[in-house]
């Protein structure tokens, strides 16, 4: 169960149902902003589930020990994959969320500085870990995220996420040779 994710093509008829339930929000947070709203798919518990079951597909036969997932949306995908894969879940969160100590990582946003944030006994040294978030846009989030797990000891088997941003190039930013999957691409 060391296997690579496998490369599963999502069924076309579920890529266009899941994406209708996607509702883009112009100008929002900021003008000019076409905003992915997920509301409208975690509202649908067959879509929610199909959803869920898409992402955990390609990682069913690879050996993990845990999902660990972004805040805030990140947490609804990566509670559900946990409990699919059958391992544990570890919330990174934002600075000073945690109430044990923690290890963080500094990162560049496109409109300013964030830090995430982990327990520093969330992980054993050598746990393989997959992190999950909602979106990829322009990879700060994700990479800062693979960076605070290795910093802890932990190897990052691959990421998954619902939607990809593929005009912002975010994927550049995550390492060449570990596994990448999207649902929905824009």
């Amino acid at each position: 169960m060391n296997a690579s994710p496998a490369v599963t093509e999502v069924d076309p008829t579920l890529r266009a149902r899941l994406a209708a339930r996607i509702r883009d929000v112009p100008d929002f947070p900021s003008p000019g902003v076409l905003f992915k709203d997920i509301t409208p798919l975690l509202a649908d518990a067959l879509a929610f589930r199909d959803c869920v079951d898409a992402l955990a597909a390609p990682w069913r036969a690879v050996k993990l020990d845990t999902v660990c997932a972004i805040e805030a949306r990140g947490f609804i995908f990566g509670a559900a994959l946990a409990r699919a894969l059958d391992v544990g879940f570890v919330p990174l969160r934002k600075a000073g969320k945690l109430p044990a100590a923690a290890r963080g990582v500094d990162f560049q946003l496109e409109y300013g500085k964030a830090r995430l944030e982990v327990h520093a006994d969330a992980l054993a040294a050598g746990a393989r870990v997959l992190l999950v978030d909602d979106v990829l846009a322009t990879g700060g989030t994700l990479a800062a995220a693979g960076e605070l797990m290795r910093g802890l000891g932990a190897e990052v088997v691959g990421a998954a996420v619902l939607i990809e941003l593929d005009f912002l190039k975010g994927r550049a930013r995550w390492p060449a040779g570990t596994p990448l999957q999207a649902l929905l691409h824009y």
